[in-house]
């Protein structure tokens, strides 16, 4: 590790001094180094309030920088700064990029093709099952997916990445060595095998309500474009989105039902102006990644059998109970559990409670109730 890494982790640690404050620190003295050792005198006629300059040099008295940098080699998280050559590219030109990121897996160059997905903490069948036709596929065509490891949509986007065979990056508003919430510890652990979770927080942060808010620019940040699944007009989700509308990246997504609260959200973004979404196409030729998917050959569900066909026939997207499908399909009740069943074990269809069935866009692909 570079020495200078010290000071940068040393600044991360000091609140009142984000990327502005540090910019002109950086500005004024030239280097990182000479910027830690700054006097009261010069900070003050930088611009610094007293409270902040007390709290720096209070801290910067107590810090261990040495010993801070031993236990991130320890854990085995990457530091990347403003100075770093792997520090990415899309998040460096927003107005405010964190000056240290703290990486858990790796950021590989393939990551610059990248799409923010989020939405509500309550996600519904249609949120779960819109994010895994969506998701699924453009995971499998080579798009990096970018969420916030939060309940709901976000940790549904990072499992559907996963399974695909994708990459997907996690931007936590806590430190990196806390994995919250604690359930997704298995699912974090995934991301830094076939991706990365990363953090602007040094070690130990809390994840505190009010750090949520400022995490999501990251998320857009990273990001060619976000999709917005579901959510209230009020959501962290729409947060993101508006972030992402001031760092000019594009706006999706994902219309809803009229009379659904979590809908609100997305439907107000497509008034907005936000680009409607039903397929992946929708997403890759708005930003110019159609040749990604041509990679990719589509997948066709095909029937072995006139009774698959039949039954294909009457299933979409929206959950069919098995009963309500033999009246449409004029078959026996067992015929047709049969019949699902095989299916099902094929990756054709997929039950999502209640004995209730919707078709397998992205075959081979498990669903999960969360």
């Amino acid at each position: 590790m570079s020495e200078d890494l010290q000071y940068w982790v040393g600044f991360s640690r000091v609140p009142g001094i984000g990327p502005v404050r540090l910019r002109a620190l950086l500005d004024h003295f030239g280097d990182i180094r000479q910027a830690w050792s700054a006097s009261a005198a010069t900070l003050r006629a930088i611009g610094f309030d007293r409270r902040t300059i007390e709290t720096f040099l209070t801290l910067r008295n107590k810090l261990d920088l040495a010993g801070e940098l031993a236990r991130l080699f320890e854990l085995g998280v990457t530091v990347l700064t403003w100075d770093s050559p792997d520090y990415p590219a899309l998040l460096r030109a927003i107005p405010d990029p964190p000056p240290v990121l703290y990486v858990w897996g790796e950021l590989l160059p393939q990551d610059e093709w990248a799409l923010g997905v989020v939405g509500t903490r309550r996600a519904t069948v249609y949120g779960r099952e819109a994010t895994r036709a969506l998701v699924g596929g453009l995971a499998a065509s080579g798009v990096t997916i970018v969420s916030g490891l939060a309940h709901g949509i976000d940790t549904h986007a990072h499992r559907v990445a996963l399974d695909a065979g994708g990459r997907t990056i996690a931007v936590l508003g806590n430190g990196i060595d806390i994995i919250y919430p604690a359930e997704n510890r298995k699912l974090a652990e995934r991301i830094a095998g076939q991706g990365a979770l990363v953090s602007e927080y040094p070690l130990g942060t809390r994840p505190e309500s009010g750090n949520f808010p400022r995490r999501n620019r990251i998320i857009s940040g990273l990001s060619l474009g976000v999709l917005v699944v579901e959510g209230t007009t009020r959501s962290g989700a729409m947060i993101t989105a508006d972030y992402a509308a001031e760092q000019g990246r594009e706006v999706f997504a994902v219309p809803g039902n009229i009379l659904n609260r979590t809908s609100t959200g997305p439907n107000q973004l497509i008034q907005q102006g936000a680009k409607l979404v039903t397929t992946i196409g929708d997403i890759l030729e708005e930003l110019n990644l159609t040749m990604v998917a041509e990679q990719t050959e589509a997948r066709e569900i095909i029937p072995d059998n006139e009774t698959e066909a039949v039954l294909l026939s009457h299933l979409s997207s929206e959950p069919i109970h098995v009963d309500e499908l033999g009246r449409a399909a004029g078959l026996p009740i067992s015929e047709v559990a049969s019949t699902l069943t095989l299916m099902e074990l094929k990756g054709k269809v997929r039950q999502v409670g209640g004995m209730n069935y919707v078709i397998a866009r992205e075959a081979g692909v498990p669903y999960v109730v969360e």
